[in-house]
């Protein structure tokens, strides 16, 4: 609902000040300009969008998705110890993980809330700290392959839209990492209080 208020509010303020500066005919002209690029924007981002989430369509089907998840799970079990031992939810976690390093946050979503159901079985009405630890890390994700950020640069005209591999790992990486400590301190912070 503030959504709402806020589009309404941001295009009442741009007509008022189109027709206050004389300028409302420029104010329609780029409302119909910018509609029409979200459009070929969507349009273009569909195929890469399509071929990678059917990529992993495929990893889920091969049995692929298994063995990565089977490779993080020694890394992920000590990030969530608590349900180290509860398969359904490390494979939840793992699937989340997976999918992130593709770059499929459509894909990574579902199971990541999969995930958080899970854990939020053991602690029902309260964030255990190893959901705030999901949810940072899911939100931080890295990846491996942009294929969203890839599928936008693509759809804007660019002619390589992975040379930006360097630095969204190290971006990805970096955040990653700041988000795992600060997740840490806080829960150490927070059972202090």
């Amino acid at each position: 609902m503030a959504m709402s208020w806020i589009w309404v509010i941001m295009v009442g303020l741009s007509l008022l000040f189109g027709w206050q500066n004389g300028t409302i005919a420029e104010v329609s002209a780029a409302a119909g300009t910018g509609a029409q690029s979200a459009v070929e924007l969507c349009v273009s981002m569909a195929g890469p969008l399509c071929l990678w989430t059917g990529v992993m369509a495929v990893l889920r089907e091969s049995g692929g998705l298994e063995k990565l998840s089977g490779l993080l799970r020694p890394v992920l079990g000590r990030l969530y110890p608590a349900f180290h031992g509860d398969d359904t939810v490390m494979e939840s976690i793992s699937a989340n993980v997976s999918a992130n390093l593709l770059g499929l946050g459509n894909a990574a979503t579902p199971l990541g809330i999969q995930a958080a159901r899970g854990m939020a079985e053991r602690s029902p009405g309260v964030a255990s700290d190893a959901l705030c630890m999901l949810v940072v890390c899911n939100t931080a994700s890295i990846q491996l392959i942009p294929t969203t950020i890839a599928a936008v640069r693509s759809g804007a005209g660019s002619q390589t839209p992975f040379d930006i591999l360097p630095a969204v790992w190290l971006a990805s990486a970096c955040s990653v990492t700041a988000g795992i400590l600060a997740a840490r301190l806080f829960a150490r912070l927070w059972r202090r209080i």
